[in-house]
């Protein structure tokens, strides 16, 4: 099972002991000791899982997880904390945790675990969250609030990139390519497409158009 599983942890030799056992899983790692960067990467990177401490500098855990949760980030996330009180570990899951493992642990347990939450979630992958917007790729679904909205499939697969790459600008001949399978499309085909979608999802502000750039969706 291949995934990018991001450790943030002040503790250095425990993030190291961490990224070295999870390395020898084939897992790749990237080791934070703060959360001050955390958000960039995320907006750069498509981690599969956090791996987050409490007890951490500038934030504790569950309020970073909880404000990752408000704007938009799903990345799943295993609090790994000596904050260990029933009370703890609701805090952990009521911010947005999907597993809650309490420090001293069995590296053996741990790595099962990292296993459990990867492959539940993967399960899930077809669900896409934005904000308001839900896209269920597998039912071919799109919701706002809770309401379905009848969108084609071209429509569907370009909100789908657009959410994939959230907060990223992407260029024209991105979407074309990847939307159109086509690198040569009229760029007025493509803004019609974006103007129609954005009616659809209620003339959201959501998709902006970066000058002489693209778009993306933030």
């Amino acid at each position: 099972m291949s995934a990018l599983i991001v450790i943030i942890d002040d503790e250095e030799d425990l993030a190291e002991l961490l990224e070295y056992n999870l390395s020898k899983e084939g897992f790749e790692t990237v080791g934070f000791c703060n959360v001050l960067k955390v958000e960039q990467f995320l907006e750069e990177e498509e981690p599969d899982l956090l791996i987050v401490d409490r007890n951490l500098i500038y934030a504790e855990g569950a309020q970073f997880v909880k404000s990752l949760r408000s704007k938009g980030f799903n990345t799943p996330v295993i609090f790994l904390s000596a904050k260990d009180s029933k009370e703890d570990r609701l805090q952990g899951f009521e911010a947005g945790g999907d597993d809650y493992i309490t420090k001293p642990f069995d590296m053996d347990d741990l790595i099962a675990r990292v296993k459990a939450v990867l492959k539940r979630t993967k399960k899930q992958s077809n669900i896409l969250k934005f904000k308001d917007i839900l896209v269920n790729n597998e039912s071919k679904q799109v919701f706002i609030n809770d309401q379905e909205v009848s969108l084609t499939k071209l429509e569907i697969n370009l909100l789908t990139e657009f959410i994939i790459n959230k907060n990223i600008v992407l260029s024209r001949d991105y979407l074309w390519d990847k939307i159109w399978g086509s690198e040569y499309m009229s760029e007025k085909t493509l803004n019609i497409a974006v103007k129609r979608l954005r009616q659809k999802l209620g003339n959201s502000d959501y998709i902006v158009s970066v000058r002489s750039q693209g778009y993306k969706i933030c």
